[in-house]
């Protein structure tokens, strides 16, 4: 890294010498407003090792040459075969200096390297699954999704965005959304705004002793949103694995049974699900 400041590539020009236009329908809006792009690395918290960032989906590269500037060492996940072949040759004197690597393939299935953090404009129709890949790695990260999305992974309980998503997000990591971005910073313009969310790892304050029936407790539940937590967890034992529900509504307080699952704290899913895996046998669910 220097302290200079550094003069970046211009996202139009790289568009050009890439030869995409974006296409809408691939899932491709190239992020192409200098602020925004300028901003994002920034939004890393204060302590954040910057060492070793990680960059899904790098396109054509405008993020790419701000993380260079922000980190010692990037590593780009690009799926687009052209583009990664562009991300080579554009960016080859840092590859030659092993400051970066471009990976090929789809982030969902490729093994990830290690990294210490990661700064992403992510492919909107795989965000979720993306995340709940990164999330457990207990990194941080600044990642920009559909605003919607966005919404319901900072929702608080009793609130109308709140949901499934909420409190898986909530589990791994404090989110807060830390800029907001129009349609017309992107090229071609998606059809809704989006969101920069900041993600700093966090151990929870519950404990958990199986974090894969606590996540599938918490998703069984949120299908039946509307109903009780008595008549949700009775409701969906085929998804959550229960193999007794009745059992588990029997040794769980009142207050919480008569509440609805979008009122529900994650330390009260935390709570319920590890009161269900000590009375009744959990079978895989769904």
């Amino acid at each position: 890294m220097t302290d200079a400041t550094p003069e970046f590539r211009d996202p139009d020009d790289l568009r050009r010498r890439a030869g995409v236009r974006g296409d809408p329908d691939r899932d491709q809006h190239f992020l192409v407003d200098d602020r925004v792009l300028d901003r994002l690395p920034g939004y890393l918290p204060d302590d954040a090792d910057r060492s070793n960032l990680l960059e899904i989906g790098g396109g054509t590269g405008a993020l790419t040459d701000r993380l260079l500037a922000a980190g010692d060492h990037v590593t780009v996940v690009e799926r687009d075969g052209d583009l990664a072949r562009f991300l080579r040759e554009e960016f080859a004197d840092d590859i030659d200096a092993e400051r970066l690597d471009v990976v090929h393939g789809d982030a969902l299935d490729v093994e990830l390297p290690p990294f210490t953090a990661s700064v992403s404009n992510l492919p909107y129709g795989v965000s979720s699954e993306v995340t709940f890949r990164l999330l457990p790695l207990g990194k941080p990260m600044v990642l920009m999704f559909q605003a919607e999305f966005a919404d319901r992974m900072v929702a608080d309980p009793g609130t109308s965005e709140y949901g499934r998503l909420s409190v898986s997000a909530q589990h791994y990591a404090d989110v807060e959304i830390v800029e907001r971005i129009p349609p017309e910073a992107f090229d071609p313009q998606p059809r809704v705004d989006s969101a920069v969310v900041r993600c700093r790892p966090r151990d929870p304050d519950y404990e958990v002793g199986d974090e894969a029936f606590f996540l599938r407790f918490v998703k069984a539940l949120f299908t039946q949103r509307r109903k009780t937590v008595r008549n949700a967890i009775r409701n969906t034992a085929h998804i959550s694995g229960l193999e007794d529900a009745d059992a588990v509504v029997d040794v769980v307080e009142e207050d919480l049974l008569s509440q609805r699952p979008g009122d529900l704290t994650p330390a009260d899913f935390a709570a319920l699900a590890e009161l269900a895996r000590e009375t009744s046998e959990v079978g895989p669910g769904q």
